[in-house]
């Protein structure tokens, strides 16, 4: 974690020190903030045992902003060390979100919703080697989180839980759009897919599944709206099961 360049090395090493409890962003032209694991279910597990850290606006960032509300802006990208390499290392790219100057050519293009395009946050400092060319390529895959109705952008501050359950609804969101070739959405969905094939997750019975749809409505905050097909819990219900339900519902 940090928000130096990352070093993505063959060999796995560890975080030299503890997790911080608080992970301050600021707020303009400062680079983004990376995190990174071995694999997206990895990242996801790890964010979601870590009650304890939570991610926020700097002081400067507030008062500069004068918002009592702050946005997150999140890029997932999926990483080889080479191109022989069969493993994918997880990177998440994390900003404040950064409203679009009128006068910015091409503004409107921030607006679009486009999966492939980094958002203006991340355009104000100098972007991260690793994310300059944002297309897919044999070693990297990239894909913005958009904002929509049902996972609208997460707002600051947020706990590392929150955060991965907002990251599986992203991902959840995707995969409805798997049919839907007007969209970029369904990339996500199809990236985790390519790069993590043999990652799956155990079913669970339908009282754990009525629990865990309640306890991720919550999360996310907005009202279920019914889709052809249902929504897949497995992958949330792995995340929440090591937590006391009572801490969230």
């Amino acid at each position: 974690i940090g928000f130096v360049a990352p070093s993505i090395t063959p060999d796995l090493l560890p975080m030299p020190g503890p997790m911080p409890n608080i992970i301050s962003l600021s707020y303009g032209r400062c680079p983004p903030l990376h995190l990174q694991a071995p694999t997206w279910m990895h990242l996801l597990k790890l964010m979601a045992r870590l009650s304890g850290t939570r991610i926020e606006p700097t002081v400067e960032a507030l008062a500069l902003t004068r918002s009592p509300q702050l946005e997150l802006r999140t890029v997932v990208q999926f990483v080889r060390p080479h191109v022989s390499s069969a493993d994918w290392r997880a990177l998440l790219w994390l900003t404040i979100e950064h409203p679009v100057p009128a006068f910015v050519p091409g503004a409107k293009k921030y607006g679009t919703g486009d999966t492939s395009m980094l958002p203006w946050s991340y355009t104000l400092s100098s972007v991260p080697t690793l994310l300059r060319d944002s297309s897919d390529t044999v070693l990297s895959k990239c894909y913005t989180i958009p904002s929509s109705e049902s996972v609208p952008l997460p707002t600051l501050p947020i706990s590392f839980p929150n955060m991965a359950m907002y990251l599986q609804a992203a991902l959840e969101e995707s995969r409805r759009y798997s049919s839907d070739n007007s969209s970029g959405v369904r990339r996500l969905a199809e990236m985790v897919e390519v790069c993590y094939p043999t990652e799956t997750l155990p079913r669970e019975d339908e009282g754990e599944r009525s629990r865990v749809d309640r306890l991720f409505k919550k999360v996310i905050g907005r009202k279920p709206r019914k889709k052809k097909g249902g929504i897949r819990n497995e992958d949330t219900y792995e995340l929440v099961t090591p937590f006391r339900l009572d801490e969230w519902a």
